[in-house]
């Protein structure tokens, strides 16, 4: 059984973004450190145009070879004309408005996202599946997540997007792992207790 692992950013108070779901105030913490481990540890989280801008185009995969997102999340690579983001993952999005996909390498999922979730993590693969957002989408998967790596950011937004957009529902996870970085920024691994 593949590993489905919701790998997010967010800041102290815990939001993703602020109310319409950006995320800007996190890219000042993305400094040679914090690259260096991502190149290292999660080099499949990079995205294609991002991985070709950095000169970083022959990283390999080492945890992820799928990446789940929702239609918000999908929108910031349209928004600046990118309509396969990973194009080194095989790409999925939850979408009930895109009447088809702008990319022959993206598929698009309207109808039950949680059984095309449940059918990937039965798949045989050393590979696990990277929930890239967004937070409505996190909340309709939170029973599937089996792992949260979260890159905790040192702003408080005060508002905006939670890490799950979801009713109330109490979720164990223990925690595995905590690096700190020299810029405030905290990753911490959790593995969810089933």
């Amino acid at each position: 059984m593949r590993k489905l692992t919701y790998f997010v950013a967010c800041s102290i108070d815990g939001f993703i973004g602020d109310p319409a779901g950006d995320a800007q105030a996190f890219m000042p913490f993305v400094d040679e450190e914090f690259l260096t481990f991502l190149k290292a540890e999660y080099p499949e989280t990079l995205s294609t145009p991002g991985r070709v801008a950095l000169g970083l185009d022959d990283l390999k995969n080492r945890v992820f070879d799928t990446v789940v997102q929702g239609r918000a999340s999908y929108d910031v690579a349209l928004d600046i004309g990118v309509t396969s983001p990973y194009a080194h993952l095989r790409q999925y999005v939850a979408s009930r408005s895109l009447a088809g996909s702008p990319d022959p390498q993206v598929r698009i999922v309207a109808d039950d996202i949680l059984g095309a979730v449940r059918e990937l993590k039965s798949e045989d693969s050393e590979f696990g599946i990277y929930l890239c957002g967004g937070s409505r989408l996190a909340g309709a998967l939170i029973d599937e997540v089996d792992e949260l790596v979260i890159k905790t950011y040192p702003v408080v937004l005060g508002s905006g997007m939670p890490m799950f957009g979801s009713g109330f529902d109490i979720t164990e996870f223990t925690l595995d792992v905590v690096r700190v970085f020299g810029n405030g920024v905290l990753v911490r691994t959790y593995r969810r207790k089933r």
